[in-house]
């Protein structure tokens, strides 16, 4: 594993961050064309972008804060820490809702531009789990299974012991996920179902695979980690969510 890509005139350049821009820029790309295709307006593409990003950013770190609130409150300089700490739910979260507050103030259909942002979505968090596995961050617990992975020396994972590579397992996960998205969203019968199928799907995915970790960073809520918490919520707002989608477009075809 190589955290490190490159080094030029005193700039590092890691391998986390490089993966992680080709997952954005590529879902970008996507999800403009899928939008061309199916008539949504994608000149508002790169304002829609910042927001998402924007309110991501903050929602990932907030959520990171909130699960070290303890060391924050024995050491609050981690709070001007931006290289490091971030959770993904949080992320999703803040862009979900920087999402609905850009359409809402330009008065587009919120559902719709859901429905098409999230297998990009997806497909970002597959090269950001990558990322992860070469920076040896949100590993696994230690095993020794075959299948167990020992990070070097300088890795953000615990070096000289074999680990469940969890970050690799999300990264498959989260690809088929985006391909499932994509053949779904040709045979969805109402706006919103994609986005609602991504929320079941990824908290379902999550919560398994959250069993296998083994970075206790991450935070707990009694026996669950702080994401398995967060995806039973998650779950049941996928679940809410389609089903509303599903009566609201039947009502609408009777009238």
């Amino acid at each position: 594993m190589h955290n490190v890509l490159f080094e030029i005139g005193g700039f590092t350049f890691y391998t986390y961050g490089f993966l992680i821009a080709i997952g954005i820029s590529l879902g970008f790309v996507i999800a403009q064309k899928r939008g061309k295709q199916i008539g949504l307006n994608t000149e508002i593409f790169d304002s829609l972008a910042l927001w998402l990003f924007g309110f991501g950013f903050l929602g990932a770190k907030l959520l990171y804060w909130i699960t070290i609130i303890d060391q924050i409150l024995l050491n609050p300089s981690i709070l001007f820490d931006f290289m490091n700490g971030y959770v993904v739910y949080g992320g999703i979260l803040g862009g979900i809702l920087g999402g609905y507050l850009f359409c809402r103030k330009h008065k587009l259909d919120f559902l719709a531009y859901f429905d098409l942002i999230v297998p990009s979505v997806a497909l970002a968090q597959a090269f950001g789990r990558v990322g992860c596995f070469f920076a040896g961050c949100c590993y696994g617990s230690v095993t020794n299974s075959p299948i167990g992975v020992i990070f070097p020396t300088g890795s953000l994972a615990p070096s000289g012991v074999a680990v469940i590579p969890t970050q690799l397992f999300s990264s498959v996960f989260d690809l088929l996920l985006f391909f499932l998205l994509i053949a779904f969203a040709k045979r969805k019968k109402a706006e919103g179902e994609v986005a609602s199928l991504y929320l079941i799907l990824y908290s379902v995915g999550r919560f398994i695979i959250e069993f296998f970790r083994g970075d206790l960073i991450r935070g707990s809520v009694g026996t669950l980690s702080t994401s398995q918490f967060i995806s039973i919520f998650v779950f049941v707002v996928g679940i809410g969510l389609f089903t509303y989608c599903r009566k609201r477009s039947s009502k609408q075809k009777k009238l």
